[in-house]
């Protein structure tokens, strides 16, 4: 029974250290997004962008604009990519890591984004 315990709380440790990862730093991807000039297309409030077309970025969901990056690095070779060259130069020098911390960054500000029930 004590392991049994011990082996549950192991899981539940290791799975809360995952997500407390997954979730990202949102200092770290502040500084990401300036080095990056993501305002520059997107706005300087990331929900202004230059042109229509763009999208808003600020208050969007942090695991679809991981998803979102991941496919600009694959490109429309494979499924599920993306074809955007300014895009795919801009994402494909990103890490894991640095898709997590500016995902959480763009989440954490405020935005025009609604969710309907």
């Amino acid at each position: 029974m004590n392991k049994l315990i011990l082996a549950l709380s192991c899981s539940a440790a290791l799975m809360v250290s995952a997500s407390a990862f997954a979730s990202g730093d949102t200092a770290r991807g502040a500084e990401l997004a300036k080095k990056y000039n993501c305002a520059s297309c997107h706005g300087a409030d990331y929900k202004s962008p230059i042109d229509p077309s763009y999208p808003k970025l600020a208050g969007q969901h942090a695991d679809y604009l991981v998803h979102a990056l991941t496919a600009y690095q694959r490109g429309d070779k494979v499924m599920n990519g993306r074809n955007n060259p300014i895009m795919a130069g801009m994402a494909q020098p990103l890490s894991d890591r640095d898709k997590a911390d500016i995902a959480a960054y763009l989440q954490s500000l405020p935005g025009p984004l609604v969710v309907r029930k």
